[in-house]
């Protein structure tokens, strides 16, 4: 055994017994310090006089071999820790990965349902269920995807416009005030879909008694405001029942929202302004969906878009 792997294995028995890690992640550190060993004998060092440029040659070679950020940042707190150990040995002067960092991993696209797994998932009607819940339901979803809102902004809503309200819908005009983040206040248009959906939602809950006296537009049975998890709840389970792949959740169809209205007008800054953004950088995330959305297209259409 050379020194590198004496080291190595010192190390391992170290947070094995004194540190008592699990015997997986001892497992993980063992093939990361594998990574680092195998990297110092090509570059024929000791472990013990890795430097700052080494490490960052290595995790420009990891990432260029196409490493993740998050994997490579595992990596790195494996060789980090090693380092430290070192440290207090005495066998090292400073720490090689300690100021380090992976490259920061693409934040993933929002999930967005297509347009028509949208409208089915709108148009869906449950004629066994109860009338009551349907009618609810039905206006959230129509709400949700008609006007983006959040699932915050939806379940603050109340039934009548006061002056203690977070958010009301002016049927009268078809728009929906609502209270977003920052607690600021914005104003979207309600379609003809929603509109609808709310009256038949309206006549049916105030066939209740117990919500006589509660504001919230959307009530549970108990006569409560509906909350942000039972919205969740109630989409996933319709959403299984209407036969989507995907179970849908509050956030996707707000994403839907704006992903299909940017489809069909290009209007980014519009788009901004209904979905409450403070900053248009946040919203021109549903341009890159709308490139990805027009990306498949070519690749199913065209001729030499198909490859052999």
């Amino acid at each position: 055994m050379d020194e590198s792997e004496g080291l190595v294995a010192r190390y391992l028995e170290h947070v094995r017994v004194e540190k008592r890690l699990a015997a997986r992640t001892v497992e993980l550190y063992s093939l990361d310090l594998r990574k680092l060993s195998e990297n110092a004998a090509k570059a024929d060092i000791a472990l013990t006089r890795v430097h700052n440029a080494h490490v960052r040659r290595w995790v420009a070679q990891m990432h260029g071999a196409g490493r993740s950020g998050r994997g490579i940042a595992l990596i790195l707190s494996g060789w980090r820790g090693f380092y430290t150990w070192l440290g207090r040995e005495g066998l090292v002067q400073s720490n090689p990965v300690q100021d380090v960092r992976a490259p920061k991993a693409p934040k993933p696209l929002p999930k967005a349902l297509g347009v028509d797994d949208a409208v089915q998932f709108a148009e869906y009607s449950e004629a066994e269920a109860d009338p009551w819940l349907e009618a609810r339901d039905a206006a959230i979803v129509e709400l949700l995807y008609g006007c983006g809102l959040r699932v915050g902004e939806l379940v603050g809503l109340d039934a009548l416009a006061s002056t203690s309200a977070r958010g009301w819908i002016d049927m009268q005009a078809g728009e929906a005030h609502v209270l977003g983040k920052g607690s600021k206040r914005r104003s979207v248009p309600v379609g003809r879909k929603a509109l609808q959906a709310l009256e038949t939602w309206l006549a049916l809950r105030n066939t209740e008694t117990r919500h006589a006296d509660q504001p919230a537009l959307f009530t549970g049975r108990h006569g409560t405001r509906l909350t942000a998890q039972a919205v969740w709840q109630r989409l996933k389970q319709r959403s299984v029942r209407a036969g989507l792949a995907t179970p849908v959740h509050p956030h996707m169809l707000r994403h839907s929202f704006a992903s299909h209205l940017l489809q069909s007008s290009g209007d980014l800054r519009a788009v901004q302004e209904l979905l409450g953004h403070a900053n248009i950088t946040t919203t021109q995330v549903y341009t890159r969906l709308d490139f990805q959305h027009l990306a498949k297209a070519y690749d199913a259409a065209h001729p030499r878009a198909k490859r052999k």
